[in-house]
């Protein structure tokens, strides 16, 4: 069973703070969640080190924050993405398209 996933903003970093599980059963909640809480922000600066499993639906959830960063003229750069997404992004040819630090 997933646990649940959420966004935590740092207000003193201003970084998103990813964490629980980032799967098919959590994705679509936080697809909604994050669209308010991004909306005031210019710069997404995302980590992801307290995701405790992600699956391709995590992946693709990080693909369509990168699209609609760049139809709000936002940047977006993804911090600790876990293993297992990385090597989904390898495997599908999407790892060039995330931008990473």
């Amino acid at each position: 069973m997933s646990q649940p996933c959420e966004l935590k903003l740092d207000a003193e970093t201003g970084c998103i703070n990813v964490c629980g599980d980032l799967t098919f059963t959590t994705v679509n909640n936080l697809l909604v969640t994050s669209r308010s809480v991004f909306a005031p922000i210019a710069t997404l600066d995302i980590d992801l080190a307290a995701v405790s499993c992600s699956d391709s639906a995590g992946l693709a959830l990080l693909i369509d924050w990168i699209r609609a960063a760049k139809q709000q003229n936002k940047s977006i750069l993804f911090h600790n993405i876990p293993a297992q997404m990385l090597a989904i992004a390898h495997t599908s040819g999407l790892d060039e398209l995330l931008p990473l630090q």
